[in-house]
Order: C-alpha cells, then sequence, then structure tokens
C-alpha cells in the first residue's frame, strides 16, 4: 500500500490529504467548543458554517482537477479516477446535508417548546440564575409575536414575525402534547420523569415534590450546548418544556427531546401501575 501510494499522482495525493483532514476540521471546532478552548459563536458560526463551504469547496475542486487530470492521462488509472470520484461524491452528499439543515431550521425557527403553550412548565429560580450565568438567551413570553422580541426581530421573516411561540408550537408537526397521569399520582409522575431524565443522560436533575417540577440540563454530545428542561406534574397531566441556551432554531432537537421524555415517562408510569 505504501508504495501504491508513492506512484499516485500529486493531485490525487492532494485528494487524499483533504479528505483525511475534513472530518478532522469538524471534529476539532465541535469539541474545542464542547471543551471551552473557543466560544460557540467561533466554533459553530465561524469554523463550522462559515469554514464548512471553504473546506469542502477545496476537497470539491481537488477532486474535479484531479478527475480531468486522471482521464487526460496515459494511461487512465482507475484507482485514481475512483478517489477522485468518490471525493466528489462525498461532497456533494455533505453539501445536501447542509441543505437539509437549513430546511429543518426553516421548520423549526424558535427553541423554547412546551407542551403547555397558554401556561408553559415554569424553570426555577436556581435553573434561571444558571442561565443568567451562561448569558443564556432570556425565556420568551409564549403569546407575544416573534417581532416584538429583541432575539427574533432582526432575525425572523416577515411571516415568521406576527406569529408568537404558542403559534408556532401549535402548528408544528408533530408537537409534543401533554401525558395524562391516568391513574397514577403525582408522586408517582415526578418520580417517574426524574427517572426518565436519567436514563436519557439529564444531568443536574431536581425534583420539587410540594410543586410537582423535576428539572434537568441535556448536554449535545459534539459542541457541548446545553438545554434545560422541567416538566410539571399536576393532578391529571404532566407538561414538559426544553428550552435552548444558546442559539435561534434549536432544529427541532426540543421537540424531539419532549417526545422522547413523554415516551419514557409513559412507559415507567405504566410499569409501576402493575
Amino acid at each position: 500500500m505504501v508504495a501504491g501510494m508513492k506512484t499516485l499522482p500529486w493531485h490525487t495525493k492532494l485528494v487524499l490529504a483533504l479528505a483525511a483532514f475534513v472530518p478532522v476540521y469538524f471534529i476539532v471546532a465541535a469539541l474545542g467548543t464542547k471543551l471551552g478552548v473557543w466560544d460557540w459563536k467561533f466554533g459553530l458560526g465561524v469554523l463550522t458554517i462559515g469554514g464548512a463551504p471553504v473546506v469542502l469547496g477545496a476537497l470539491g475542486l481537488a477532486g474535479f482537477v484531479s478527475l480531468i487530470a486522471g482521464v487526460i492521462a496515459k494511461p487512465r488509472r482507475t484507482g485514481v479516477l475512483a478517489i477522485a470520484l468518490v471525493a466528489l461524491f462525498g461532497v456533494g452528499i455533505v453539501f445536501g446535508k447542509l441543505a437539509g439543515v437549513r430546511s429543518t431550521a426553516a421548520a423549526n425557527p424558535i427553541h423554547d417548546i412546551a407542551t403547555d403553550t397558554a401556561n408553559p412548565p415554569a424553570f426555577s429560580q436556581s435553573t434561571l440564575d444558571m442561565r443568567a450565568a451562561a448569558e443564556a438567551n432570556p425565556l420568551s413570553d409564549y403569546q407575544t409575536p416573534l417581532g416584538q422580541l429583541p432575539l427574533y426581530k432582526e432575525r425572523a421573516s416577515e411571516e415568521l414575525k406576527v406569529k408568537s411561540h404558542a403559534q408556532i408550537i401549535t402548528g408544528m408537526e408533530g408537537r409534543p402534547a401533554p401525558l395524562p397521569l391516568g391513574g397514577a399520582s403525582r408522586e408517582n409522575g415526578v418520580a417517574a420523569v426524574a427517572a426518565a431524565m436519567a436514563a436519557m443522560g439529564l444531568t443536574d436533575i431536581r425534583t420539587d415534590a410540594a410543586t410537582g417540577t423535576v428539572e434537568g440540563v441535556a448536554t449535545s454530545f459534539w459542541y457541548g450546548f446545553k438545554d434545560d428542561v422541567v416538566a410539571r406534574v399536576g393532578d391529571t397531566q404532566i407538561d414538559f418544556r426544553s428550552v435552548s441556551r444558546v442559539g435561534i432554531s434549536d432544529l427541532g432537537a426540543n421537540t424531539a427531546r419532549i417526545n422522547d421524555l413523554r415516551a419514557r415517562t409513559e412507559t415507567l408510569l405504566g410499569t409501576a401501575a402493575r
């Protein structure tokens, strides 16, 4: 294999080098953010979102040049052409994924999701203090149109500016729903939510039996983004809320988390009832 590498033309070696560099680049951007080497705006905004077209474009250009050179070369080498084609195919797939992310962001324009849009579960003062210390986004009023909220008024489209969080959540496909307690007690509900949060890997789980509140913190694997989660266990149902600390769109993460937490809690309540 080493001997074969030595005989490859320079453009193929460049393609292979860039192909090895691209995943390392994105891993460093993500883990550097998670480890606190730089802040999320630099790691995600500059290195990932801003840097993606550059590094992928470089690989794509190198692949195209290598493909043309491989076609012209006599005799043609199947391995050289294959490497160039695989590189171009890979770049196309990644650019397609990035386009998909933009589409997902458009379908999920907010980062604060709750099952009760009229009276979303409230966070404790300790969670509010943690969010303040992290310089997190302010919690939004669910009835105020986005155009009147500082975080969104410069970023939201004209169509979204007239809609409130409540209206956006209500219109979402796969909107999370409250979980009926059925015959379970509030104490059972609190215990089930706390256990479900732990099973999902949430940390800093806190319960308040008096208010029926359960809170936890979810942390993403790559960038280490933290989202605050709260459940309110009432007399007849459990309501959930999940809010990102940074960013505008959550790419559907909070909706998916609530649906997962709801399903796990429902299973645990059913098991306890048996």
